[in-house]
């Protein structure tokens, strides 16, 4: 009798989308390239001149430009994503609030990541240097980055885990950009992974 042929465990499908110039999605493109475990299968955008486009050609990794209507009067988005068998949707700078049939249509699969250490500092127009400047402000003697699930709210979703650091007398808002910035370059695509792993 032949012994048992090994079947190949499938990798989980990626769908990322970012509004400009996706950073982040090319370190998450960059981890994932030689993955078994996973892959970027679509990246997905609302601006038709963000880099993130770039990137992903870059990365020959197909990709998907929508308008409003497109994102929230219709379930186009969720069957393409669906059509490509997406396991995980992934918000990387991706400024719209995520409609709640997209939301219905990958329960506790959708993340996102938050330049601040939520709850503080979140909401609609909290983003970029819009929240740098608040922190600033404030004298706040630390920031991080807090990577979450997505729900119906902007930054409201179950939080998944947050990195953070002091802020130094003399940091400006510059450096508080670049410190942000190595934060989820480092760590977003990890937790990515390890969240990937806990669907196998």
């Amino acid at each position: 009798m032949p012994a048992p042929i090994a079947v190949k465990p499938l990798k989980k499908r990626i769908a990322i989308f970012a509004s400009g110039s996706g950073s982040n999605a090319q370190k998450i493109m960059e981890h994932f390239k030689n993955s078994k475990l996973a892959e970027v299968a679509l990246i997905l955008t609302n601006n038709s001149e963000a880099f993130v486009l770039q990137r992903a050609d870059n990365f020959e990794i197909p990709t998907h430009i929508f308008n409003r209507k497109e994102f929230y009067e219709s379930d186009r988005i969720i069957r393409l994503l669906e059509s490509l068998n997406v396991d995980l949707v992934v918000l990387a700078g991706f400024l719209w609030l995520v409609p709640q049939n997209l939301i219905a249509a990958f329960p506790n699969k959708i993340i996102n990541i938050h330049p601040a250490l939520l709850p503080n500092y979140g909401g609609k127009g909290m983003y970029g240097d819009h929240i740098h400047r608040a922190v600033l402000a404030a004298r706040e003697k630390e920031t991080g980055i807090t990577i979450h699930f997505v729900n119906e709210n902007f930054d409201e979703g179950e939080m998944i885990q947050q990195f953070r650091f002091k802020i130094e007398l003399k940091d400006e808002l510059e450096n508080i950009r670049f410190k942000i910035q190595q934060l989820e370059h480092q760590h977003f695509p990890k937790v990515i992974e390890s969240l990937v792993k806990k669907m196998n």
